[in-house]
Formats: C-alpha cells, sequence, structure tokens
C-alpha cells in the first residue's frame, strides 16, 4: 500500500486498518486511495503493532537481552521495515564484544537485513509499501564531507552504521534510510538473501580491491569468503581457502564451491598467489599470506576489526607486495553486487535461529560450529 495514501496520519492509520476485519481494511484502503490517486497497483494492509521484540545489547560483553520495546515511527526519509531475516556478522561479534568502540547503547545489533516496506516516511518516492528490501551496514552518510564528494561515500567523517551506530535487524521491526536501501528482487527467500547485505557486498568489495588477480587465496573460509569464492570462479579465477589448522571441514565445503586448493593457514599453496583476501581477524595473517604472493602482489585486510599485526621483515613487503584494508561499502557497491549475483548464480549456505536464540548464534559464530553464514529468521 503507497504511504501517500496515508502518510498523513502515519502509522496510526495502519493501526486503524489492522483493527478492522478484512472487508472493512478493504474498504477504509479503497476510500483513502481514491481521495489521493487511483493509478497504483491493487495493495494490502500491513498488519502493524504498536510494540515489537528485540534483542538488544546493553553493555558491551554481556549478553543480548530478549525485550519488548515500542515499534519506531519513520521520520522524513525513512522506511519501516518488517524484518523477515538478519544475518549474524562477526561485525556484531566486535560490537558485543567491546572490539569496536562508541557504540549506541541501548543497541539492537544486526546490519543485514531483509524485509518487507511496512511505512514509508514524507519525501520516500522510490519504494512501495510490502516491496523487499536489503538493509545494509552503512546507514546513512553526510554527503558534505570530502570523502562524500569525491564519491568515496564509504569514508565519510560522519557516516552511521546499522546495528552499531543506529538501531538493527535483530528485532521484528527496525527503520533506515531510505536512500540506503536496495531493492531485493529474485528467487532467494529471505533467510538465503540476508547475507548478501555485508558477507556479499564487503566481499566484493574485497574482491574488486584484490585487483585482476587469477590466483586468489582466501583466509577465512566462512560466510564473505563462501560467497567471494563463487564469483571469482564466475569471474575466472582460481581459488585457493586457507582455514584455521585442522579445519578439515571448512576445507572440503571450500573445495565443494570449486576452490582448486584448500589447507591450512600456515601451509604455503602448491603455487605463488597473485593476491590474497583476510577475512579471519587474526593478524599474523598477514604476514602469512604476504610470505605466499608473487611479486606485485597484493594483501586485502576486509575486516573492520583485526589483532595486532607482528612484525616482519622488510623482504616479506619488498617487490612492490602491498596491503591495503578495506571499509564499509559505497551503495555503487550494492547496486554492482546485488546485479551481479544472480548472474554467478551465488548460493548461499545458511543455518536458521529464531531472533531468541540470539546469543547462541552469537556463540556458535564465535566458536565456529558452522559453515557458511547464520541467520536469524523472524518467522
Amino acid at each position: 500500500m503507497p504511504m501517500r495514501a496515508c502518510r498523513t496520519n502515519g502509522l496510526a492509520f495502519f493501526r486503524e486498518i489492522a483493527a478492522k476485519d478484512q472487508g472493512a481494511q478493504e474498504s477504509l484502503l479503497r476510500d483513502s486511495i481514491s481521495r489521493h490517486r487511483t493509478d497504483w497497483p491493487p495493495c494490502r494492509a500491513i498488519d502493524m503493532k504498536d510494540s515489537m521484540r528485540a534483542m538488544i545489547l546493553d553493555q558491551p560483553n554481556q549478553p543480548l537481552v530478549w525485550r519488548e520495546v515500542p515499534v519506531p515511527e519513520p521520520g522524513a526519509g525513512q522506511v519501516l521495515v518488517t524484518i523477515g531475516a538478519c544475518a549474524v556478522c562477526r561485525t556484531d561479534l566486535h560490537v558485543v564484544d567491546g572490539e569496536l568502540p562508541n557504540p549506541k547503547l541501548p543497541l539492537i545489533p544486526g546490519h543485514e537485513i531483509v524485509g518487507r516496506i511496512a511505512a514509508l516516511g514524507a519525501g520516500v518516492d522510490r519504494f512501495q509499501i510490502g516491496e523487499r528490501v536489503g538493509i545494509p551496514w552503512l546507514g546513512w552518510t553526510c554527503g558534505q564531507c570530502e570523502f562524500c564528494r569525491a564519491q568515496r561515500e564509504n569514508l565519510c567523517d560522519h557516516a552511521r552504521f546499522t546495528g552499531y551506530t543506529i538501531d538493527g535487524g535483530y528485532a521484528e521491526f527496525t527503520i533506515a534510510d531510505a536512500r540506503f536501501c536496495f531493492p531485493l528482487p529474485g528467487p532467494l527467500d529471505d533467510a538465503a538473501a540476508a547475507p548478501l547485505l555485508c558477507a556479499g557486498l564487503i566481499g566484493y568489495r574485497s574482491l574488486r580491491l584484490a585487483g585482476d588477480a587469477t590466483r586468489l587465496g582466501l583466509y577465512g573460509f566462512g560466510a564473505a569468503a563462501h560467497i567471494v569464492a563463487q564469483v571469482a570462479r564466475y569471474q575466472g579465477r582460481q581459488v585457493f581457502a586457507f582455514t584455521r589448522p585442522g579445519d578439515t571441514k571448512a576445507q572440503e565445503f571450500a573445495r565443494s564451491l570449486g576452490a582448486v586448493w584448500a589447507g591450512n593457514s600456515d601451509a604455503a599453496p602448491p603455487e605463488p598467489l597473485d593476491a590474497a583476501i583476510i577475512f579471519a581477524p587474526a593478524g599474523p595473517l598477514v604476514p602469512a599470506a604476504l610470505r605466499v604472493l608473487r611479486k606485485g602482489g597484493t594483501v586485502v585486510c576486509a575486516g573492520i576489526h583485526m589483532s595486532d599485526i607482528p612484525s616482519f621483515p622488510y623482504h616479506d613487503l619488498w617487490h612492490e607486495r602491498s596491503i591495503r584494508s578495506v571499509a564499509n561499502l559505497t551503495r555503487e557497491d550494492g547496486n554492482e553486487f546485488l546485479a551481479l549475483a544472480p548472474k554467478v548464480p551465488v548460493h548461499t549456505t545458511t543455518t536458521s535461529y529464531p531472533l531468541a536464540q540470539a546469543n547462541e548464534a552469537l556463540h556458535d559464530l564465535r566458536t565456529g560450529q558452522f559453515t557458511g553464514t547464520t541467520v536469524l529468521a523472524m518467522t
């Protein structure tokens, strides 16, 4: 239902509809639409509530708390989304474990969100009620700083981040800046699509920064790597997967996705690599990756947090090898990747948990209990 039919009264309009039986709902909608426009496609009411369930971080290094809180109301330029699924990312662990400073508190974590538009704030014209969207990590930028003006919004001096400095997706509803949401048509269900919103987007940006490397190493074969491996193979690259020593399950998983070699992170691949992407937040992997690069190769550090990188001899960096990091994403990255994913096509491997078991999902991610991605499913 287009929000223009009810923008004057905001969420109160939806709650009035939800209180009526189906026949009365349809009558009210028809009356409202006829007063504004008559050329919209058929629509349906969204069952709105005054409150929602959420998993909330009150303080870092404490378990999330199951709590009922008010449903937020979208302001100008925002959308209200009823959440179908939210993937659990290692960045969520860094937030919950206090490794990222100054989170919004209390905080609803989660930034790989798939849901459907439930309400539109004033000025939002690009979405319709009921349309499926994805909400990523980058939630807002200023548009004015030198980085925004240079088309590098991922480095915005005043950026806000979903599930870190603004509330995220470990809940039944969330609000988001409509400019930073992505339309998500296509065959993937909500749980399968959710990992594309960070594991896929950050993985894709990391792959771009690795250049045209033919022989590509992936250190840490989890949520992002299992997506990047598929894209890299589609692009004609050879994938070499590095896992925790002895993690034969992850190595077999990598081979099943087309890796030409899979082994321990402290092992040397059968031939030098053109580039390596490090997804695991372990600093010692940086010099390890440098040592298996050919001349002119690049190590890309894809995480938002990493343990300290130990010292290493200059010789390991010499011959124009380079190290670079990845910070956040741009909307251009998102549009490119989400257009590419169905062509590959990307298939995600997920393990689902109900929202109330978010703490268990985080624990299992921390201890490596599954392959692929864990997802909180709301239904």
